[in-house]
């Protein structure tokens, strides 16, 4: 009954990361060029990807997706964050929080499972290649790509849709640098038992299970490699495989700290350290791992490079 008495809370303060004006101007910078670099990254490779009949394939067709996902997935969070650094208003209306946590949710566990269909993809294509295009063909890579976008749409609404039915009151401060979900929760003045045990679920679904499956399809296709005669042959295939290994793991690795270890004094206090994994570092590191280090992709970009400066030059001489 206490609650009731208390003035309902409307917005919310994003604690973020520091108060110092120094300091903040620094992260500002630092946010800044690594969202500039994560959007010209991604962009860079779906232009390629559309504009190139060469990379129209089951592999860059997921490249695409991921490099979309991740477009959106960053400029749900990093616009904010860059505004809070620079203007030091690090205040949110409950309908704000509300949409960045909805979209962050969808883009997260799309993710998620798109990371696991393109492990699968290179799972085939290695260790499966006479069967490859039968399997992957269009038809079965667009499933995949929409299953992983519809699954995390349905999930995230459901759970969304506890989450602003929830009253808030009393501290109306989320100690985090953007609206993410474990925080907010605890701010409510409700029951939220069974709003964790549902987050938790989802988690699990859609964390754990894509995990799993990444990692199998690495030990399987690692254990393929290891057959390769050719020494340079194998430790390029290492080189590739354990770079996207190292990457798959840093994300999962860290939604799983975040979501689903068991909440203590230490953990709290890191959580913004390892949401700044998922939401900031991996987005920006994903266009080189997988796609800027690809010889296909480094000749379509030199392809494209050449006929816009030969279409230039071309330009240049008949207007003089």
């Amino acid at each position: 009954m206490e609650w009731r008495n208390q003035s309902v809370i409307t917005k919310f303060i994003l604690l973020g990361f520091a108060n110092n004006q120094e300091l903040r101007l620094l992260l500002f910078l630092v946010f800044l060029v690594i969202y500039v670099l994560t959007v010209a990254g991604n962009i860079l490779i779906i232009v390629l990807v559309a504009a190139d009949r060469h990379l129209h394939t089951p592999m860059y067709f997921f490249l695409g997706n991921l490099s979309w996902l991740e477009t959106c997935y960053t400029s749900t969070i990093l616009p904010r964050l860059l505004a809070d650094l620079r203007t030091g208003d690090r205040t949110i209306s409950f309908t704000g929080c509300i949409t960045q946590l909805y979209f962050f949710g969808i883009l997260a566990a799309a993710e998620c499972y798109l990371l696991a269909a393109m492990s699968y993809d290179r799972y085939l294509a290695i260790c499966k290649p006479l069967h490859y295009t039968i399997i992957m063909n269009g038809r079965f890579c667009l499933q995949l790509a929409a299953g992983s976008w519809i699954s995390a749409f349905l999930a995230t609404s459901i759970t969304i849709s506890f989450v602003s039915q929830l009253t808030f009151c009393g501290s109306n401060e989320i100690d985090h640098f953007f609206c993410e979900l474990n925080p907010v929760i605890k701010l409510s003045c409700n029951d939220t038992k069974v709003l964790e045990l549902l987050v938790f679920l989802c988690a699990s679904i859609f964390i754990v299970t894509p995990f799993l499956l990444t990692v199998i399809s690495y030990v399987l296709i690692i254990t393929l490699v290891q057959r390769i005669p050719s020494v340079t042959g194998k430790q390029k295939a290492f080189s590739t495989c354990s770079s996207h290994l190292i990457v798959v793991t840093t994300f999962y690795g860290s939604l799983m700290i975040v979501y689903l270890l068991p909440k203590n004094k230490t953990l709290s206090d890191l959580n913004k350290l390892f949401s700044v994994f998922y939401t900031v570092l991996i987005p920006l590191v994903n266009p080189l791992i997988y796609s800027l280090r690809n010889k296909d992709v480094k000749r379509a970009l030199k392809k494209k490079i050449f006929s816009y400066l030969f279409g230039f030059a071309k330009n240049s001489e008949e207007q003089s």
